[in-house]
């Protein structure tokens, strides 16, 4: 094989990497999406393509709308009431309700970024977001804090209690942090951002 031919085959191979690096995630995204779009369409049978994920566009925007006026707001708080007192609802509804305030309502809980030591003598940290730092409740006092540590390429997670000394505050976005945890750290901060 010549020169020319081998590097006629590398330069192949690399606009091929390369066209790769940027269909993929385009794909994958727009599949995601896609899917969401079929799925919901498929709830509400209709021919119109969209209308499922319109309506439920819509239906949050008047759930949100009616929770703000002053004559839903005792109906909720009585629905609210209702399903903390049915004994697996409450459980599952007051977590979802926590998670939900803790991403997107007024009670924002990953907005501390943190890097972890995870043990004594370890050189290996990871990533993660304060929680709580008042444990008391469990009886673990203020010298531990609640960290969620998440997984890359997942909105999974674990929770962990850590001795504060092992917490050392970053010093960036939370958003831009997560972003970076999500992608396995091949993510960078924005730098139209910092």
């Amino acid at each position: 094989m010549s020169i020319t031919t081998r590097r006629l085959g590398r330069i192949l191979l690399s606009y091929f990497l390369r066209g790769l690096l940027v269909l993929v995630p385009i794909t994958i995204t727009v599949w995601a999406i896609w899917s969401v779009f079929v799925f919901l369409d498929t709830i509400i049978e209709t021919k119109i393509p969209g209308a499922g994920i319109l309506l439920l566009l819509g239906i949050i925007t008047v759930a949100g709308w009616l929770a703000s006026t002053l004559l839903f707001k005792p109906l909720a708080e009585l629905a609210d009431e209702t399903l903390q007192r049915v004994p697996f609802l409450k459980t599952l509804y007051g977590t979802l309700k926590d998670l939900v305030e803790a991403v997107v309502g007024n009670k924002k809980k990953f907005d501390r970024p943190v890097l972890v030591r995870l043990g004594a003598g370890m050189d290996a940290q990871r990533v993660g977001f304060i929680t709580q730092d008042d444990l008391s409740h469990l009886g673990l006092g203020t010298d531990q804090v609640a960290v969620y540590l998440p997984h890359a390429f997942a909105w999974s997670g674990n929770l962990m209690i850590v001795p504060r000394i092992n917490v050392t505050p970053l010093d960036a976005r939370a958003a831009d942090v997560m972003k970076f945890v999500l992608s396995g750290g091949v993510s960078r901060v924005d730098e139209e951002a910092a």
